[in-house]
């Protein structure tokens, strides 16, 4: 089985993560004391971390979410907004991202005078920062909650910024009972402008949820889409049948931005070992590995990949796949995309098998490499 530290030299592409759910511990301490937060669960990092997790293993999407109320608490200064991007896109390089498209919803961060413009450019300063000289390139995508009613505020800010650094928008939050058709305005504005959209869906509600952001409101990408899993049916003797919604999402080759640690712990997922993406692998839908919370749910890109290399017996071939999935559908411009693929992504994945092969003898080779 390939190693953390091996998979963690590949060149890797993200593109779901929150902003407000990978902080380092230290610095939730730190800025909770700059800016007078008294309301932290714990003080110092390994009782904090513990009381920040704990929801994490409740296996239901609005527990998760509670603990990023201290989170985005002490993201309420220019300081704190830029301190906690720039070292977001350290942290991303040091796990062998290379590109990364990190979300966050501007509203949640006014609560102490800024404007959304004002955390908009503290965000996107943040992320330069971060990115000089770490070969990372870090993209923004502004999220409005589905909860509220200023998703078209949201959407024209993100396409304000569409030239500084914000390449998408996305709606995130309680799935059920929020259907993404009420944000319909937000997203046909965002379509006459040519700006791309990702959906949370099929995370913590079915497949209406999905078809309400494919076919109603036009997303290029689902936001985990785990649930699509239910349009599908395989007999006893493997035979597999696609409901409609599914072979449109897979003809179509609408990506799939999975995050297998958190769906199991929102209860969007049994288990890793049972999660959807095995078998959507296996059909070919356009699936994606993502980390959703690297704080909340204690994992990195590289993490990721290794408990499905340990589950599954993925080798160098299964994670070059999924990776070269992601970057094709990044809303970076289409250079961008083939620069990074044949420059940094495929011979990045050629030096690991190289590696592997000097090191591994070559009968046990299979074994390594079963893509």
């Amino acid at each position: 089985m390939l190693t953390l530290d091996e998979i963690r030299t590949v060149p890797k592409v993200l593109l779901h993560d929150h902003l407000d759910g990978g902080l380092r511990p230290q610095t939730v301490l730190e800025l909770a004391k700059q800016t007078g937060y008294q309301d932290l669960p714990g003080d110092n990092v390994a009782e904090l971390t513990k009381r920040l997790t704990e929801g994490a293993h409740r296996g239901h999407l609005e527990i998760y979410l509670d603990a990023f109320r201290h989170t985005v608490a002490v993201m309420q200064t220019p300081d704190a907004l830029r301190r906690v991007a720039a070292e977001c896109a350290e942290d991303l390089a040091a796990d062998g991202v290379v590109y990364a498209e990190v979300r966050f919803a501007p509203e949640l961060h006014t609560e102490r005078g800024l404007n959304l413009d004002q955390v908009v450019q503290a965000v996107l300063e943040g992320f330069r920062q971060g990115s000089e000289g770490r070969g990372i390139r870090v993209y923004a995508l502004l999220t409005a909650m589905r909860t509220a009613a200023r998703s078209l505020e949201i959407a024209e800010l993100a396409v304000r910024y569409r030239d500084e650094g914000v390449v998408g928008f996305d709606i995130a939050g309680a799935e059920a009972g929020w259907p993404p058709s009420r944000h319909l305005d937000a997203f046909q504005y965002l379509k006459r402008e040519n700006f791309h959209i990702t959906i949370h869906a099929g995370e913590a509600f079915g497949l209406p949820s999905i078809w309400e952001a494919v076919q109603w409101c036009g997303t290029e990408r689902l936001g985990h889409g785990v649930r699509i899993a239910d349009d599908i049916q395989i007999s006893a003797e493997g035979t597999v049948r696609l409901g409609r919604l599914a072979a449109y999402i897979r003809d179509r080759r609408i990506p799939l931005e999975m995050c297998p640690t958190s769906n199991v712990q929102t209860g969007a997922a049994p288990s890793i070992a049972l999660h959807p993406l095995r078998v959507l692998r296996q059909l070919s839908f356009r699936v994606t590995v993502n980390t959703d919370n690297r704080l909340m749910s204690q994992v990195t890109l590289s993490s990721e990949f290794h408990k499905l290399a340990g589950e599954f017996g993925y080798g160098w071939s299964d994670i070059e796949w999924l990776t070269v999935n992601a970057m094709k559908s990044a809303f970076a411009g289409f250079d961008e995309r083939l620069r990074l693929i044949n420059t940094v992504i495929k011979p990045g994945f050629a030096t690991a098998r190289a590696i592997s092969d000097a090191v591994v003898p070559a009968g046990l080779l299979g074994s390594r490499d079963n893509g």
